[in-house]
This record gives structure tokens, C-alpha cells and sequence, in this order.
């Protein structure tokens, strides 16, 4: 097997310094077992893990988590939910002396 083969079949690790997007359509028992999954790394700690089998995001997040609830009634009525979560600062405070 060539190096560029293992290169192509590794998973990409996400880090800070890059943006990334990626979309889905999915049924909507799909997108609530993500959303409970979500939930619970929100609940349980303070890291958040997504992957996929290209890629892996780890993500170290803090306080506060920002929940938005956009319902659009007008003809085609569309509800959007958005989840902000703000990462964990890595600074430490000066020190006084």
C-alpha cells in the first residue's frame, strides 16, 4: 500500500485555524438521534466530538451556549433552530502583583 493511499483513507482532524461546512438532508429520526447525541457531549462535559468518515471535529467548548428559534409561518412554514456554541478561551489572566 502506498503512502498516498493511507494518506487518502485517513480521517481529517478539524482544528482551529481552518473554517469548515458541511450540509446534510436527513430523515427526521436521523437528525433527532444527532441532536440527542449532541445534547448529551453538551450535558456530560466540556468537549464535543463530531465525525463522519472523512473527518473528525474536536472541539473544546465553554459558556455560554447560545440557542435561536426562527419559525417562518408565511407560506411554506419553516422552523430553524440554531445552537451557537462558543469555544473554551485559552488565555489565562495576568497576574497582579
Amino acid at each position: 500500500m502506498s503512502d498516498e493511499t493511507e494518506t487518502d483513507d485517513a480521517e481529517t482532524t478539524i482544528r482551529p485555524g481552518r473554517n469548515f461546512e458541511q450540509s446534510y438532508r436527513l430523515a427526521a429520526e436521523e437528525a433527532g438521534e444527532f441532536l440527542i447525541a449532541v445534547g448529551e457531549q453538551l450535558r456530560d462535559g466540556d468537549d464535543l466530538t463530531l465525525t463522519d468518515e472523512e473527518w473528525e471535529l474536536p472541539f473544546a467548548f465553554g459558556e455560554p451556549v447560545e440557542v435561536e428559534i426562527d419559525f417562518e409561518g408565511m407560506d411554506d412554514p419553516e422552523l430553524e433552530l440554531e445552537v451557537e456554541i462558543p469555544g473554551q478561551p485559552d488565555d489565562t489572566a495576568p497576574q497582579v502583583e
